[in-house]
C-alpha cells in the first residue's frame, strides 16, 4: 500500500493518472501492470512523500512527474520485482528523498538525472552504485541546483570505479562552491581548491582515504571466468592509460585510485602506441622498478612492465589480468 500522502495525490488526479497509464501500456507492448505497481510503491512514493513534506504545494506536480519516470521505466523493463535491489531502485528509495528539494522545484529533470546516472552506473564493471548512491545522499543537503547535482554526481561516480570519469569530473568540479567541491572529493579539510585540483591532476593514485583501494589493483581475467580477455595480454602506453591487445581484440585502459575501466579500441591504436616500457629486474619475489619494489610471484620469462602517467602495468604470458600500482 501506498502512503495516506500519495493515495490522497493519486485520488485527486485519478482521470489524468489512469490515462497516462492507458497511453504508456498502448506505447509499450507487454507493459506490466504489476512491476509498476510495486515500483509506485518502493520507488515513488518515498520521492513523493518527502516532495510533500518539503514543499507541500509541489507534490502534486511531483507526483504527475515521477509516475511518468515510473512509466517509462516499466514499459522499458527496468523495474519491478524481477530487478529490486539495482542501483536504480535503490537511487529512488534512498537518494531522491533526500534531494526532494531540488525534486520540488524541477522534478521531471531531476529524476530524470538520477535514474539515467544509475542505470549508466550500472552497465560499468566494478562500479560500487551503493557507495555512489551513500555519499552522494550525504551530500544532498548542500547541493543547491540541478548543475550541481550533476557535477557532484560525476565526481562520486569517478570515486566508486568509474575511472574514465576522472578528468572530466576534476574540470567540471570548477564550477562548485569551493566547500562543496573539497566535500565531493572527501577532503573538506584539504585547504584550497586548486591546490587539489592540481594535486589530483598530478597523481592518479590520490585518493581521499585509505578506505578504498590497497594502492594497487587488477583488471582484465580471463574470459572463461566472466574477464575480458581470451588470450594473456599485451599493453602499450597511451595518454593517461594503457592500450591493451588480447587474441586480437583491442582495448583502452584507463586505471586510478578509485578503480579501472577497459573500453573498445582501434588496433591501429595499438599499433601507434609508445611501447612504454619500464626497466624492471626480478630479485626473489619481487620486482624492482627503479626504486620501486613491488610482491611479484609471476616467471621472469615473459614478465612486461608498461608505464603511464605515474602508474605501471605489468602483464605476463601466464597471466590473462594486469596488474597496475602506482609507480611511485
Amino acid at each position: 500500500m501506498v502512503s495516506s500522502t500519495f493515495a490522497g495525490l493519486l485520488a485527486a488526479g485519478r482521470a489524468e493518472f489512469n490515462r497516462r497509464t492507458g497511453e504508456a501500456a498502448r506505447r509499450h507492448p507487454g507493459f506490466d501492470h504489476a512491476a509498476l505497481r510495486h515500483f509506485l510503491v518502493d520507488g515513488v512514493d518515498p520521492v513523493v512523500q518527502a516532495v510533500a513534506a518539503a514543499a507541500p504545494e509541489c507534490a502534486l506536480r511531483a507526483a504527475f512527474d515521477a509516475y511518468d519516470v515510473a512509466l517509462e521505466l516499466t514499459g522499458l523493463h527496468l523495474v519491478g520485482s524481477a530487478v529490486r535491489g539495482s542501483v536504480l531502485a535503490l537511487a529512488w528509495r534512498a537518494l531522491l528523498p533526500r534531494l526532494a528539494h531540488l525534486v520540488a522545484r524541477e522534478p521531471g529533470a531531476v529524476i530524470g538525472l538520477v535514474s539515467n546516472a544509475a542505470l549508466h552506473l550500472e552497465t560499468i564493471p566494478g562500479a560500487r552504485g551503493e557507495q555512489w548512491i551513500a555519499e552522494l545522499a550525504a551530500l544532498a543537503p548542500r547541493i543547491e541546483s540541478r548543475p550541481q547535482l550533476r557535477i557532484v554526481g560525476q565526481v562520486l561516480a569517478w570515486r566508486a570505479g568509474a575511472a574514465h570519469f576522472r578528468a572530466g569530473a576534476v574540470k567540471a568540479a570548477d564550477g562548485l562552491p569551493e566547500a562543496l567541491a573539497l566535500a565531493s572529493f572527501g577532503a573538506p579539510d584539504a585547504g584550497p581548491w586548486t591546490a587539489l585540483r592540481a594535486r589530483i591532476e598530478d597523481d592518479p593514485w590520490w585518493r581521499a582515504d585509505d578506505g578504498i583501494g590497497a594502492g594497487e589493483r587488477e583488471t582484465g581475467a580471463f574470459s572463461g571466468f566472466g574477464g575480458m580477455f581470451d588470450a594473456p595480454p599485451e599493453v602499450r602506453a597511451a595518454p593517461g592509460g594503457f592500450l591493451v591487445r588480447a587474441a586480437g581484440r583491442h582495448f583502452l585502459l584507463l586505471a586510478d585510485a578509485y578503480g579501472a575501466i577497459l573500453t573498445g579500441a582501434e588496433a591501429s591504436d595499438y599499433a601507434h602506441a609508445s611501447p612504454g616500457a619500464a626497466t624492471f629486474r626480478v630479485e626473489a619475489e619481487s620486482l624492482v622498478v627503479g626504486r620501486r619494489r613491488i610482491a611479484c610471484d609471476l616467471p621472469a620469462v615473459g614478465l612486461a612492465v608498461c608505464e603511464s602517467g605515474g602508474t605501471l602495468a605489468i602483464s605476463s604470458p601466464f597471466t590473462h589480468a594486469i596488474r597496475l600500482v602506482p609507480r611511485q
